[in-house]
């Protein structure tokens, strides 16, 4: 398998697919309007987001394969792989699609809050399915965007090109959060697996030769990625997956802790501590009283 192609700017992508370029670092296509293009891998060097109408070739993003449904949001940020296996085909897109560089948002309110945008880490099989009434919101962003595109750039182009994408995006958080909501008995069963996972790997000699186990790991061994399983924890029980996870913890600790034939230590390196000290400081911070209090408290 070669490198994948690099998508290296706006104009690029335009020409690409044999479209005007309006502006040097945004475009909105429709991409009915668009001619074929290479079935390959690609990287990009923008922030893509497409608008999939119907069904279409399925796509490789990082690791995994997506077939897409019909109303369904990707968000590909700088620096991630995407694409199809590599062949000589041509394929027709379809859909939308808004890319725009990091230097138009350099500098500006979005620039600096774009990296709060999880849904730009999700995997494929985590993009966002739109409603009807949801896509028409999202169409409508589209064409002020593009409204601004057929005018003449001026002093205002780059300050109303660039609310109207963060309104997009706060848009698509509403949009997430009805998703998590309306996904619940998934997400339901997400959780099951991740209080499966964490009991398991706490009975098991994990704690002691791999030390606590790490959000991405978790999220790797639920089939998800680190950003949309710690937001689908955060959404389901309010605290965050590392917070889960300490708690977690601290019951093991308790629980080992009012075993009186350990001592403090012996529990603090069975928990995957390299010093009692840590484990000390980790547990009074947690629940307020160091080891041995809550020892004698409980005896």
């Amino acid at each position: 398998m070669g490198n994948p192609l690099r998508i290296e700017s706006v104009a690029q992508i335009n020409n690409e697919r044999g479209q005007k370029t309006l502006h040097p670092l945004v475009s909105v296509l429709d991409q009915s309007l668009s001619k074929p293009v290479k079935e390959a891998r690609y990287i990009s060097d923008v922030y893509m987001i497409f608008l999939k109408d119907e069904k279409c070739s399925e796509m490789k993003y990082g690791r995994n394969h997506y077939d897409y449904e019909e109303g369904t949001l990707l968000f590909i940020a700088p620096g991630q792989v995407f694409g199809f296996e590599e062949s000589e085909n041509m394929i027709q897109p379809t859909g939308w699609g808004l890319f725009f560089h990091p230097d138009l948002i350099r500098g500006t309110h979005l620039g600096k809050c774009i990296n709060e945008y999880s849904f730009f880490s999700y995997d494929v099989n985590e993009a966002l399915h739109v409603s009807d009434a949801e896509r028409e919101i999202v169409l409508e962003c589209f064409n002020k965007i593009r409204y601004e595109l057929a005018h003449p750039i001026d002093k205002h182009s780059r300050t109303l090109i660039v609310s109207n994408i963060e309104m997009f995006l706060n848009y698509s958080v509403r949009f997430y959060d009805r998703q998590f909501l309306t996904r619940e008995h998934v997400h339901k069963n997400v959780l099951t697996g991740f209080e499966g996972l964490l009991n398991d790997y706490f009975q098991s000699e994990k704690l002691q030769t791999l030390g606590l186990p790490s959000v991405s790991y978790c999220a790797a061994q639920l089939n998800l990625s680190p950003k949309y399983f710690g937001d689908l924890v955060k959404k389901e029980t309010g605290k965050s997956a590392l917070e889960y996870i300490h708690l977690k913890l601290i019951d093991a600790a308790k629980e080992q802790i009012l075993d009186l034939s350990k001592s403090v230590s012996e529990v603090a390196y069975r928990l995957g501590f390299k010093y009692p000290s840590h484990f000390t400081r980790f547990f009074k911070q947690q629940v307020g009283h160091s080891p041995n209090e809550y020892r004698n408290s409980m005896n």
